[in-house]
């Protein structure tokens, strides 16, 4: 292990995330006039993206470094290498009842400046930056400080507990909401007249940008829940394992059915029935006809031993110890589970007997999602009632969507070990060890393409239901381009649940981007969904081309004169000073219709000194 703070996972909602849930970013606007300096944001981030700090005294023995009101815990790298135990104290909750420590308090930290970096340094700062390279976009664009808003929460809570506790849901209304989960929508709608709830969101609520939502869950939950997952910390994966299984948000991103969803009791609260204490899970015909619960494969392949308390892969000494036959029938069974029955519990009573951490598990399922008396997290999305939605993430790059576990013979945390992982890339399925060796596939139902290397293609993509009857769909390189390899199909018949694939070529050497867009929405709706190559779960919040082509649909929005339902994909040029740089093949600043050599005290190289010719307003303008 080495010490750099991580890359952490956004949602992921994640979490969604998964969190998100699967964990989910959001960006929302309301009453634009056509002024970008009056664009108006609020900021939600995904799992594990909000900085938390110590509420409470700790003094932490044989270490330099205590605790003091205030001081950084998520995530303090520094003190997480040497005081680990205190660490853990102050980011640890109880796994029943999900209270603090008795000997240390963290609390979400409030403002901007707890989404921009985690753990501000240096070295450290950039390593773990999140939101802040879009804060320099908004800054560079002319946005008002205070036309930004964050809304951090304690990401550790499931979504039931953020609202008992500390009234997240509640108060996030009040800030002009734009939600970031199903929850909001339906806590706004007990609070809300029903006749007026839609008109409530037509009216504060403009557009919905999900960045990498994990809408089926993402199968790292269960690895990090069975294995632990270090997402890059200096901690072993038992450490994690035991830090993560604490939290009740660690079901939230729990990969679900693609055919199975919940009643939705709150519906009956407005219609003048009562709400159940509990979900009923109601799964299509097609969950029973097909295999996978709609995923790629099987999620878990899971080895216990046949013999109640005797390891699947037996020590010398218990050979020894056991006549032969008793052992012939202690040989392991491998039990194979969808992605339906880790949703619902089925695969933590399968190894209740095997693994202690499963009662706790199943608590949590059933108290924080299961019997949530307002929704439960995981199940399938459906569109959310809100006029502009945009669905974004990347894809085309090895992703996990299985896994094989067996005892170790060792204690909890450390009880169970990874043998194999299955990976989507490329539209095909292999295991690692195959991946690594020889190249032979795995059976299965690959989708078209892979994931964003944290979530599969099949979860990101669901958003693909939610568009029209008809839809244009462009693809276009990710770089300032003029054009010329752009193609386009207008007018695609889509059915809801099938997945549209463009009929279009790609060259190996270009990155692009693939958007599908509303041709026939649904009434007073709009939808589209950007795929972009390559991009990285973890990283594609920083990516250029994403910020860049979110604020072209954010202009062309706000606009009084566009004529069309969204921006233009004929070309794309240059829109800030730093996307001009020195061609020296031709020895002049690249873009000439954009940019030009423009000398400053104190650049230092030449590419430094290309800047626009206009400014970036006027820039916009060739987007009409």
């Amino acid at each position: 292990m080495n010490g750099r703070a991580p890359r952490l996972p956004f949602a992921t909602s994640i979490a969604v995330a998964v969190l998100l849930v699967a964990g989910l970013r959001t960006v929302c606007g309301a009453a634009f006039d056509g002024d970008y300096s009056k664009l108006s944001g609020i900021i939600i981030p995904g799992f594990a993206s909000t900085q938390l700090r110590a509420w409470s005294l700790l003094d932490c023995p044989y270490s330099p470094l205590d605790f003091n009101p205030l001081d950084l815990v998520w995530l303090d790298t520094t003190k997480l290498l040497s005081a680990v135990n205190c660490w853990l104290k102050c980011m640890m909750l109880d796994p029943y009842n999900q209270t603090d420590n008795a000997e240390c308090k963290s609390r979400p930290d409030s403002a901007l400046s707890a989404i921009t970096e985690l753990d501000p340094g240096y070295i450290t700062g950039p390593l773990s930056s999140i939101w802040k390279e879009w804060i320099k976009w908004c800054i560079q664009f002319g946005i008002e400080a205070n036309a930004i808003i964050a809304v951090p929460y304690d990401w550790r809570l499931s979504p039931s507990m953020l609202e008992e506790r500390d009234l997240y849901f509640h108060n996030l209304k009040y800030v002009c909401f734009y939600g970031d989960y199903q929850f909001f929508f339906c806590t706004a709608m007990l609070e809300i007249a029903p006749k007026h709830y839609n008109q409530w969101l037509d009216d504060h609520i403009h557009a919905y940008f999900a960045v990498g939502a994990p809408l089926l869950g993402s199968p790292e939950t269960v690895k990090a829940t069975l294995f632990g997952n270090t997402f890059g910390l200096p901690v072993s994966e038992g450490t994690a394992r035991l830090m993560f299984n604490s939290f009740s948000s660690s079901l939230w991103m729990m990969p679900q059915s693609k055919y199975c969803t919940s009643d939705n009791p709150y519906w009956k609260h407005f219609s003048g029935g009562f709400r159940k204490k509990n979900q009923t899970y109601h799964c299509e015909e097609q969950e029973y006809r097909t295999n996978y619960s709609g995923w790629p494969t099987n999620l878990v392949n899971i080895e216990i031993p046949s013999i109640p308390g005797f390891d699947a892969y037996p020590s010398l000494q218990d050979m020894l110890e056991t006549n032969f036959s008793a052992l012939e029938c202690g040989l392991p069974t491998q039990l194979s589970f969808s992605a339906h029955e880790v949703a619902d519990g089925t695969l933590f009573r399968a190894i209740e007997d095997y693994d202690s951490d499963t009662k706790r598990l199943l608590y949590q399922l059933q108290k924080s999602y299961h019997g949530d008396p307002v929704v439960n997290p995981l199940t399938r999305w459906d569109r959310p009632p809100i006029k502009n939605i945009f669905c974004i993430y990347g894809i085309d790059l090895k992703t996990e969507v299985g896994y094989y576990f067996a005892p170790s013979g060792k204690p909890y945390p450390d009880n169970w070990i990874i043998t194999d992982v299955i990976y989507e890339i490329e539209g095909s399925l292999y295991t690692r060890r195959v991946f690594l060796l020889s190249g032979n596939l795995v059976e299965g139902n690959p989708g078209a393409t892979s994931g964003d290397e944290t979530v599969p293609y099949n979860s990101l993509s669901l958003c693909k239901s939610w568009l029209g009857s008809k839809v244009n769909m462009t693809r276009a390189p990710q770089a300032e381009h003029d054009g010329s390899d752009v193609q386009v199909e207008l007018n695609v018949d889509h059915l809801p649940e099938d997945d549209i694939i463009p009929n279009m070529t790609r060259s190996s050497r270009v990155k692009y981007i693939t958007y599908y867009e509303d041709s026939e929405s649904i009434p007073g709706k709009r939808t589209a969904v950007w795929e972009l190559d390559k991009a990285n779960h973890r990283n594609i919040v920083r990516s250029p081309v994403l910020m860049r082509e979110l604020w072209l649909q954010m202009w062309h929005d706000i606009r009084p004169d566009t004529t069309s339902k969204f921006v233009t994909k004929a070309k794309r040029g240059p829109l800030r000073d730093d996307d001009c740089y020195w061609d020296y093949g031709k020895a002049r600043c690249a873009w000439a219709e954009y940019c030009e050599y423009r000398y400053i005290f104190g650049d230092v190289h030449l590419g430094q000194s290309c800047r626009l010719k206009n400014s970036s307003a006027e820039t916009l303008l060739n987007y009409l």
